[in-house]
C-alpha cells in the first residue's frame, strides 16, 4: 500500500512540478506587466516585488519537484530561503531611500492623468 502511494507521488511529482512552474513564470510576468503600466515609483515597486517573490517561489518549488536527486531539491529550498528573505528586505529599503530622498507617491483623481511624472 505505501509503495503504491510512493510510486503515485514519484509519478505526478514532474506534472506537478511543470504546473508550478508555469505558475510561477506566469506571476513574473504580470509582475512585469505591472512594472511598465503602474503610474508611480512605489506601486511599480510593490508590484514588481510581490509577483516576483510569489512567481520566484513557485518556479523553485516546481523546480525542486523535478529535480532528480535530494541533494538539488536541499540547494533549490536554500536559494528559496535566500530569496525569500532578502527580497522584502531590498524593496524596504529602496522604497525607504526613494521616500528620503523625496519621492513622493502620486494620490487622488489625478494620478494617472499627468505625463510629466509629477503628481496633479
Amino acid at each position: 500500500m505505501i509503495e503504491t502511494v510512493l510510486q503515485f507521488l514519484g509519478d505526478t511529482a514532474p506534472i506537478v512540478g511543470a504546473v508550478l512552474a508555469v505558475a510561477g513564470a506566469f506571476f513574473t510576468l504580470v509582475g512585469t506587466i505591472g512594472v511598465l503600466r503602474f503610474p508611480d515609483f512605489y506601486t511599480r515597486l510593490h508590484g514588481a516585488s510581490v509577483t516576483d517573490t510569489a512567481g520566484a517561489s513557485l518556479l523553485i518549488i516546481g523546480m525542486a519537484l523535478m529535480a532528480p536527486h535530494w541533494l538539488v531539491a536541499t540547494k533549490l529550498a536554500a536559494i528559496w530561503l535566500f530569496l525569500f528573505l532578502t527580497s522584502p528586505t531590498a524593496t524596504h529599503a529602496i522604497a525607504n531611500a526613494a521616500y528620503v530622498a523625496g519621492l513622493q507617491p502620486r494620490t487622488g483623481p489625478g494620478a494617472r492623468s499627468s505625463e510629466d511624472g509629477e503628481a496633479t
